[in-house]
C-alpha cells in the first residue's frame, strides 16, 4: 500500500470530490475535515466517505454548487441555509458565527438547515476551544433508529458534541452518538465484508443480527442505554428542528 502525506491526502480527496460536481471551496473545506478525522483515528468519519459523498453529489442528492448563507439573525442567534450541499462549509460558518456573537453577546447561537452531512462534529468544534470557550453541538440525522419496541427506524443517530477550552493543556472534546456504534462504523464493516458484534443493530424486523447490510438495508442500530438512548435522539431531533425550523421527519 503506497502512504501519502497529508497534502496529497487532501489533494485527492478535494480532487475526487470536484470531479463529481463539487464547487473547489466545497471539496477543498469537505476533504479537510475529512483527513482531520482520519488524523484523529476516526476512520469512519474519514476519507472512506469521499466515495459515498461523491455518489451523492453525482445524483444530486447534495448540490456542488450550494453556497451556504445566513438567512435570519439577531443579536446573538442566527440560521445559516446549507443550500443542500456538503455540510462542512456551513458548518465551519456556523462555529465562526457563534464564536463571534459570543465575543459580543456572552454567547452565541448558530444553525445550519438544508444541510448534507457534516462529519465529525467535535473536529467542528475545535476553533471554540481555540478561542478559550465552551461549545456545543447536536446534529440530526437519517433514520437509523427504531423507536423502543418498533420494527421501523425512525430516529437518526443524533450525535452529540462538546468541547471545553483550557489554558494551556488540550482542550477536553466529547463526541458521540445516540448509538451503541456510529453507522460510520457499520459502513466500515460492510466494505471489509466482517460481521459485526452482538448488541450492534437489529435487522428490519427488530430482531438482532450480525450482518451489517442487513442493518443499513432497512434495519436499525441500537440506541446506546436502550429506551432512554431512544428518548436522548427524540430530544436532540427536537433541538435541532428548534434551532433550524425544520419539520420533524415522522
Amino acid at each position: 500500500m503506497a502512504l501519502k502525506s497529508i497534502n496529497e491526502l487532501n489533494a485527492l480527496a478535494a480532487a475526487a470530490l470536484k470531479a463529481h460536481g463539487a464547487s473547489d471551496s466545497m471539496a477543498r473545506a469537505t476533504a479537510k475535515y475529512l483527513v482531520a478525522a482520519d488524523l484523529q483515528g476516526l476512520a469512519t468519519h474519514g476519507t472512506m466517505r469521499v466515495a459515498s459523498y461523491c455518489g451523492h453529489l453525482g445524483v444530486k442528492r447534495a448540490d456542488g454548487s450550494a453556497v451556504p448563507k445566513i438567512v435570519n439573525e439577531k443579536s446573538a442567534a442566527c440560521l445559516i441555509d446549507a443550500g443542500n450541499g456538503l455540510g462542512f462549509e456551513a458548518c465551519e460558518m456556523a462555529v465562526a458565527q457563534a464564536v463571534a456573537r459570543a465575543r459580543t453577546q456572552g454567547m452565541g447561537f448558530a444553525g445550519v438547515t438544508n444541510s448534507h452531512h457534516c462529519g465529525a462534529l467535535g473536529i467542528l468544534l475545535e476553533p471554540v476551544a481555540a478561542a478559550g470557550m465552551v461549545g456545543l453541538a447536536f446534529s440530526n440525522a437519517s433514520s437509523a433508529i427504531m423507536p423502543w419496541g418498533g420494527t421501523r427506524a425512525i430516529f437518526g443517530t443524533n450525535p452529540v458534541a462538546a468541547v471545553f477550552g483550557r489554558k494551556n493543556a488540550p482542550p477536553i472534546v466529547v463526541d458521540l452518538s445516540l448509538t451503541q456504534v456510529t453507522r460510520g462504523q457499520i459502513m466500515l464493516n460492510v466494505k471489509e465484508g466482517k460481521l459485526i458484534p452482538d448488541g450492534w443493530g437489529m435487522d428490519k424486523d427488530g430482531k438482532p443480527t450480525n450482518d451489517a447490510q442487513k442493518i443499513l438495508v432497512g434495519g436499525s442500530l441500537y440506541a446506546v442505554g436502550g429506551l432512554k438512548g431512544t428518548m436522548l435522539a427524540l430530544a436532540v431531533e427536537l433541538i435541532c428542528c428548534a434551532l433550524t425550523g425544520a419539520a420533524l421527519s415522522h
